[in-house]
C-alpha cells in the first residue's frame, strides 16, 4: 500500500547550501528510494536529462528544517548548512487565486491563510515546450531582480496537449453536489447545474456519469450511467436538484465514493468531482475522518478527486486538503464564464491522467548559489531522500497541464557557471513504471531584469509578488527580493496585458489595483 509522507502545512523555506569549497554533486547508482531494478528501469527516452544536465543527485541530503519567523510574521524555514536540494509534489490547483479574485471583487481582502502562491502562479498559461508523448518536458530560466545578487528562477514542467494522442480512455465521473441551504445563493447551485449540463454535453458517449447530492443527508440521484443514449436522463437528474438544509459534507463524500466504487470501470479514468462551498456544519465535520476516507478509496481503487469551489463564503482549506488527499486538484468558479471554462473545457480535456505520483527535485549548485527559497508549495514539500521512493505520494497530472515553481535565488558574488538542475519523476498511470526528465540553467542564462524577460516569466513574477504581498498583514510589498509595491506591481501587470491583449493578465492587473485601493 502506498504511503503518504508528504510534508503538510510546512512554512516557506530558505535554504543555505554548502560553502563554495564543496564539490558539485553528481548522480550515483543507488537511488534514495531503492535502485531502479526495484522500481522498474528509468525511461531510456528521457536519458540523463535535457541539454546534457545531470539529473537530481541520488540519496538523502540535509535533514529536517527548523522554523523561523520574519518581521512580517511569515514563517520561513532554514535548512541545514549543507542542504542544496528542494523537493516537492507537483500541484495544478488554482482555487486560491480564483477565490482571492472573488473576495477582492466583493470589496474585501482575502484571508492571508487562503493565499497559496503556487496556485496564483499556476493560474496562467505558459508556453513551455511540450513532450511528444506522455511524461514531461523540463524548462528552467530566470532573470535578476533589482536586489543585489538576487534572481527569480522559474522551473516549468509541461505535459503533452490533450489532443496529441487521439482517443483517451473512457471516464467514469461521480458528481457530488452540495444542495445545502447555503447553496441557494445566486451563483452557487444554479451555476453548478448549468455547468454540469454543459459538461454532460461535452463528454463522450462511452463516458459514464453518476450524481450524488448532499445536504443534511446524502442521496444517490443517478447511479453510474453510460451517456450514450442516456443524456436526457442525466439532464433530468441535474434539473431536479433543489437546495435543502444543512451541509453534511462527510455524508456527501462517503456516499459519493460508495457510488464511485459501485460504478467503478476497469481501464477507465475514475474520478469524484465535488462541487461545494465546503462549509460543513452537520454530521461528520471532522476533516481528518473525511480525509481518511478519500485517501483509502484513492489507494484501493485509484479514484481521484477534483474539488470545484463556489460561493463567496468558501471552505478553502478543507477543499484543498480533500483534493490533496484524493490525489486530485482544486479550482474555483465565481461566475458563468469561469464555470463554462472549467466544466466545458478544462475538466473534459483533463479527464485522463498522464502521470501519477509526480515529484520534482531541484538541485542548486553550491559553488554558485548562496541561498534560495521556493515560493509557495508549503504543504506539498517532500523529504529529499523520498524523491525516488515511489511509495511516497506525489501529484497527479493530466494532458494539457503545465506546472510552474518559482525560486528566489541569491548567487555568490561574481558566480559563473552551472546554477541548478531540475528533475521530475513520475509513474506511468497504467504500468506504474517510473520515468524521469531533467533540465538545467547556467548563471549566464539569467536575464538582466525580470521586467524585461519574456511574457511568461514576467507574469509568473507578477503573480508571485502579488500572492506574497497578500500573505502579509496588512498586504504590503512582500518579502520576495525585488518586490515592488502594489501600485507599481499593477502597472507592471498592465504592461504585458496591453501588448498581448491577454484577458487573463488584464484581470490580474485589475485584482492588484483593487488590493491596492483596499489597503
Amino acid at each position: 500500500m502506498p504511503t503518504s509522507r508528504r510534508t503538510r502545512d510546512a512554512p516557506s523555506r530558505t535554504f543555505r547550501p554548502a560553502p563554495p569549497s564543496q564539490s558539485r554533486t553528481s548522480a550515483s547508482t543507488e537511488p534514495g528510494g531503492g535502485d531502479d531494478a526495484a522500481h522498474g528501469a528509468k525511461d531510456t527516452a528521457a536519458g540523463s536529462g535535457a541539454g546534457g544536465y545531470a539529473p537530481a543527485p541520488d540519496g538523502p541530503r540535509g535533514g529536517s528544517p527548523s522554523g523561523e519567523t520574519d518581521e512580517n510574521g511569515d514563517s520561513r524555514d532554514v535548512a541545514p548548512e549543507h542542504d542544496h536540494l528542494s523537493t516537492f509534489a507537483l500541484d495544478v490547483d488554482t482555487a486560491s487565486y480564483g477565490y482571492a479574485r472573488r473576495s477582492l471583487a466583493e470589496g474585501r481582502l482575502p484571508d492571508p491563510s487562503t493565499v497559496r502562491p503556487e496556485e496564483f502562479v499556476n493560474s496562467f498559461r505558459q508556453d513551455y515546450e511540450r513532450p511528444d508523448g506522455d511524461g514531461f518536458t523540463v524548462s528552467v530560466d530566470g532573470a535578476r531582480t533589482g536586489e543585489e545578487d538576487w534572481s527569480l528562477v522559474r522551473v516549468g514542467l509541461a505535459t503533452r496537449t490533450a489532443e496529441e494522442r487521439g482517443e483517451r480512455p473512457s471516464a467514469a465521473l461521480t458528481f457530488v453536489i452540495d444542495v445545502s441551504g447555503s447553496m441557494d445563493e445566486p451563483g452557487r447551485l444554479d451555476l453548478a447545474q448549468d455547468s454540469l449540463a454543459t459538461m454532460t454535453d461535452r463528454l463522450r458517449d462511452d463516458d459514464s456519469v453518476a450524481l450524488v447530492t448532499f445536504s443534511d443527508e446524502a442521496e444517490t440521484v443517478l447511479p453510474m450511467t453510460r451517456l450514450g443514449g442516456h443524456r436526457g436522463r442525466v439532464h433530468d437528474a441535474i434539473d431536479s436538484l433543489e437546495p435543502a438544509e444543512s451541509t453534511n459534507l462527510g455524508a456527501g463524500v462517503e456516499t459519493g465514493y460508495d457510488t464511485a466504487v459501485e460504478g467503478h470501470r476497469e481501464g477507465a479514468t475514475n474520478r469524484v468531482v465535488l462541487v461545494s462551498d465546503a462549509l460543513a456544519n452537520t454530521g461528520d465535520t471532522d476533516a481528518d475522518t473525511i480525509l481518511e476516507r478519500v485517501a483509502d478509496e484513492r489507494r484501493e481503487h485509484g479514484i481521484t478527486l477534483v474539488g470545484v469551489g463556489v460561493g463567496s463564503d468558501y471552505g478553502d482549506a478543507l477543499m484543498e486538503r480533500l483534493a490533496d488527499r484524493g490525489d486530485g486538484h482544486t479550482t474555483y468558479v465565481s461566475d458563468a464564464e469561469e464555470a463554462r471554462e472549467v466544466f466545458g473545457e478544462q475538466l473534459p480535456r483533463h479527464v485522463e491522467l498522464t502521470a501519477r505520483d509526480a515529484k520534482a527535485q531541484v538541485a542548486f549548485d553550491p559553488e554558485t548559489v548562496a541561498e534560495y527559497r521556493l515560493v509557495g508549495y508549503d504543504n506539498r514539500r517532500v523529504a529529499d531522500d523520498d524523491f525516488r521512493d515511489d511509495r511516497v505520494d506525489g501529484g497527479e497530472v493530466g494532458p494539457g497541464h503545465t506546472v510552474t515553481a518559482l525560486y528566489a535565488v541569491r548567487t555568490r558574488p561574481g558566480a559563473d557557471g552551472h546554477l541548478a538542475t531540475a528533475t521530475v519523476r513520475w509513474l506511468d498511470p497504467g504500468s506504474r513504471a517510473p520515468h524521469e526528465e531533467s533540465g538545467g540553467v547556467e548563471t549566464g542564462d539569467l536575464g538582466d531584469s525580470v521586467w524585461e524577460a519574456d511574457r511568461g516569466l514576467r507574469v509568473t513574477a507578477t503573480a508571485a509578488y502579488f500572492a506574497d504581498a497578500l500573505r502579509s498583514s496588512p498586504p504590503s510589498r512582500g518579502s520576495l527580493p525585488g518586490a515592488p509595491g502594489l501600485a507599481e506591481l499593477a502597472e507592471r501587470a498592465g504592461s504585458p496585458a496591453g501588448r498581448t491583449e491577454d484577458e487573463e493578465v488584464r484581470r490580474l492587473a485589475e485584482a492588484i489595483r483593487t488590493a491596492n485601493r483596499l489597503t
